[in-house]
């Protein structure tokens, strides 16, 4: 294994936070890149890998039930942010488009019920090519960016639960 590397600045400090890692099973090519380096990510944020919970599912379209398993009223055992990863590939019907469109609202709507941010780190692409692109190519890797994401808004709402104010 990579040695973490901590990443600069406290908004990028993962020591305290506990994080899910909820990844589609489907195009696993794809995915498996988006898991692994959202989880060098989280490492190199200082994270625990104790505190880190990796869970399988078996489609994009399923991401939103596991994670609402992994927020709704778990107290203690809650995680503070989630990184949802997925890819859709356009196909010949419209069905990428039902799908993206369900776990997209379903993920925004389980954040705001919750409160417990879900990063968004479903591709959505029109060729494998522009997914491969995006999973480690040369658009760099969604599964990073989500997690960085998660990181950092996980951050922003102890501030606020805190009663601190948002930083500008």
């Amino acid at each position: 294994m990579v040695q973490p590397q901590k990443q600069h600045g406290p908004d990028l400090e993962a020591d305290t936070l506990r994080i899910a890692i909820v990844t589609s099973s489907y195009h696993a090519e794809i995915t498996g890149p988006l898991r692994r380096a959202a989880e060098q990510a989280f490492l190199d944020a200082g994270g625990q890998p104790d505190r880190l919970i990796c869970i399988e599912s078996p489609g994009t379209f399923e991401l939103t039930a596991i994670c609402r398993g992994l927020t709704v009223d778990k107290g203690h055992r809650t995680p503070d942010a989630v990184v949802a990863l997925g890819c859709v590939i356009t196909g010949e019907t419209t069905h990428d488009r039902y799908i993206c469109q369900s776990v997209s609202e379903g993920l925004t709507n389980l954040t705001i019920q919750t409160g417990v941010p879900i990063a968004f780190g479903v591709l959505t692409c029109q060729t494998m090519e522009q997914a491969k692109s995006r999973s480690g190519g040369e658009h760099g890797n969604k599964g990073l960016e989500a997690m960085h994401a998660a990181i950092r808004t996980a951050h922003v709402i102890r501030g606020l639960d805190s009663g601190g104010a948002p930083q500008a």
